[in-house]
């Protein structure tokens, strides 16, 4: 049966009820609020205990609502964080990328710096100096320590001429070619040199141990006053190496001497001086120069 035209939604019983109730619900808070509020002028201390109760009532709830909105926070600070380090990430790569190439470029110029100094000692050698050049190659493993130098007969280089460099001996020029010569080191087995202890003129002798170190002995075999960090400098006692020139430091007393350790690392060496050989003909052209100072790394070595 079609339903009248005429008919309004009012007269229907669900949006009657539901229009009571709400009724009801309204009428109730308004005699709610009066009661409250005429309770809380004639009794304010039992309207206070009724407010306590209300509150511990809504405690589980507020602790919940709190509970959740910390949480949703929480996650929106770790989100924000995660989308923050990647911009920080790049910006720390870039500064370390930069630290390291100004590091590079500091130890690039302390380099330069080291060579220059060095290369200024050489020039200090006086009219004792021949020429200067450099070491094109050095054995490091062979019994027989020998080194390869950039100057020849061409310069006037001969076989006996001292070769120093800026940290101290390196040895002398075994052979001489037309543009390169043959230099028997300081450390090889055959080559012996007079020296001296700088602090107070001990002689003694220095003869290479074929591995890198320095055996020295003192002239006097019963007496044995050599301690580690000694400095030891050419006497030129019996000619040939001019007097003064750092040879090595003493590592390690022995029974029958001292363990030393040469100055001048011939691996090491950017620039060398090939020097007059010293006789007694040639003393009194040749300068007297005081021991060079021993740096902290050069004697570290």
């Amino acid at each position: 049966m079609v339903r009248p035209a005429h008919r309004r939604p009012g007269q229907s019983r669900k949006a009657q009820y539901s229009l009571f109730v709400a009724y009801v619900i309204a009428v109730t808070g308004a005699v709610g609020g009066l009661l409250l509020a005429i309770l809380s002028v004639a009794d304010p201390v039992g309207f206070a205990q009724l407010r306590v109760a209300s509150q511990e009532l809504a405690a589980p709830s507020a602790r919940v609502t709190r509970s959740v909105t910390g949480s949703i926070s929480g996650v929106d600070d770790a989100v924000s964080a995660y989308v923050r380090a990647g911009a920080q990430n790049r910006r720390l790569r870039g500064e370390l990328a930069e630290t390291r190439r100004q590091l590079v470029a500091t130890s690039a110029l302390q380099e330069e710096n080291r060579q220059l100094k060095g290369l200024l000692k050489l020039q200090e050698t006086g009219k004792s100096a021949i020429a200067n050049g450099y070491l094109l190659t050095s054995s490091s493993t062979s019994s027989r320590r020998m080194a390869l130098l950039s100057l020849g007969r061409n310069v006037g280089v001969a076989a006996g001429q001292p070769v120093r460099g800026a940290d101290g001996l390196i040895g002398r020029v075994l052979s001489a070619g037309p543009s390169t010569s043959q230099v028997l080191l300081l450390t090889d087995v055959d080559n012996i040199v007079p020296v001296r202890r700088a602090r107070d003129g001990l002689p003694a002798l220095s003869s290479g141990r074929g591995n890198g170190d320095l055996d020295v002995r003192t002239l006097n075999i019963a007496n044995n006053p050599f301690k580690p960090g000694d400095i030891l400098v050419t006497s030129g006692t019996g000619g040939l190496y001019p007097p003064n020139i750092p040879v090595a430091i003493i590592v390690r007393r022995q029974n029958d001497g001292a363990l030393a350790r040469p100055l001048a690392d011939p691996g090491k060496v950017d620039a060398v001086s090939v020097l007059r050989p010293y006789t007694p003909d040639n003393i009194d052209t040749l300068p007297t120069p005081s021991p060079a100072p021993v740096s902290p790394a050069a004697a570290a070595r």
